[in-house]
């Protein structure tokens, strides 16, 4: 049975307090939230309300990828899951990239549902495909998208969408031919496929797990330790954004992306990477930067490569992944970016 790293500490109340305080990520919370009070009091109400609100608008999804990374593990599915997207590499990556295109999962939204899907042993291209696309559009973005923006521009980042996730999905099947990526999980939030997910073996999948007692313990443990990690992390990604939407202004990301000159396009992925908040939100920004005298490749690549690489997402993402992974995440998606970005450019804006 694949098993996700659960620290048992004889379920004392002390013991789980003092996991609490002495967790680095809640540590790192408590002291901005300490920093914040004694430098700009004003601003800790609003920084609370909004990383509260940002969780509680999260939370459906929160909710339905916990549950189902847990059932998969409680009833042993995640084998047949893995099998099932472990089929032909360069198919099960396109299919991959296309679904995540018109997928409804913001940046953030997504990283439970990888994480359940690279705890149940999916490979990490046609992972890393879903990954990248699906923070870019959705059914209900492209509508907002068309009407703020234009029609053109909303058809032109569905298409860039889908051809960044092939871009990263099939990167990653070229690396990995190397013997590297083998293990993309960071070891505090590790689920290797042992067993149950070798091809070879047959899974003892039990679908009404809640009728074995070992099964309903398996899953409450599972829910409890991804909702636990996944939270902390996701609660410092958002307390993160309510400061740069405090602290960093809009005038000063046009200064940078507004003006009309060789540099804009690696300038606006590099800007609106980290800076770019909520794709929604975003809309009438990048309206306004198009009318000042942003070129419309810009304009792509600054909404592209923030729907991928926000501070929020990135911090998600550091915590779920090791190391090369992540640096691999951040370089696939500013590439992919600037290169959606020129080709739209050369395309006059146009599809």
């Amino acid at each position: 049975m694949n098993t996700y790293t659960v620290t048992e500490d004889n379920n004392t109340t002390p013991s789980l307090l003092m996991q609490f305080f002495t967790d680095r990520v809640v540590l790192a919370i408590i002291a901005m939230l300490a920093l914040l009070f004694v430098f700009d009091q004003p601003q800790v109400i609003p920084s609370i309300t909004k990383t509260l609100g940002a969780l509680w608008q999260m939370l459906p999804f929160f909710l339905l990828a916990i549950g189902f990374a847990a059932y998969a593990k409680a009833s042993q599915a995640d084998a047949l899951i893995a099998k099932a997207f472990s089929g032909h590499p360069l198919r099960s990556t396109l299919l991959a990239a296309l679904v995540g295109a018109i997928s409804p999962f913001c940046s953030c939204g997504v990283i439970p549902l990888i994480a359940a899907m690279l705890g149940a042993g999916v490979p990490l291209a046609p992972v890393m495909a879903f990954w990248i696309a699906s923070p870019i559009m959705d059914p209900e973005m492209f509508v907002i998208t068309a009407a703020g923006i234009g029609f053109n521009f909303a058809v032109a980042k569905t298409l860039a969408a889908m051809a960044m996730g092939l871009f990263a999905g099939y990167s990653v099947l070229l690396i990995q031919r190397h013997g590297l990526l083998s293990s993309p999980l960071r070891n505090d939030f590790n689920s290797g496929c042992q067993s149950s997910c070798d091809s070879n073996s047959s899974p003892k999948v039990k679908w009404r797990f809640w009728q074995d007692a070992s099964r309903v313990t398996a899953f409450t443990g599972e829910s409890i330790n991804i909702g636990v990690f996944l939270g902390k992390w996701l609660t410092l990604a958002f307390f993160l954004e309510s400061l740069m939407i405090a602290y960093i202004s809009s005038d000063w990301i046009v200064s940078y992306v507004g003006a009309d000159n060789a540099f804009a396009i690696p300038i606006a992925a590099i800007v609106g990477a980290p800076s770019y908040l909520n794709g929604y939100a975003a809309i009438p920004l990048i309206s306004g930067l198009l009318e000042i005298g942003m070129t419309p490749g810009a304009a792509m690549a600054f909404a592209t490569a923030g729907a991928v690489s926000s501070v929020p997402a990135a911090i998600a993402v550091f915590a779920l992944v090791k190391k090369p992974v992540f640096i691999l995440y951040l370089i696939l998606g500013l590439i992919g970016a600037m290169t959606s970005g020129w080709v739209f450019q050369v395309s006059g804006g146009t599809i």
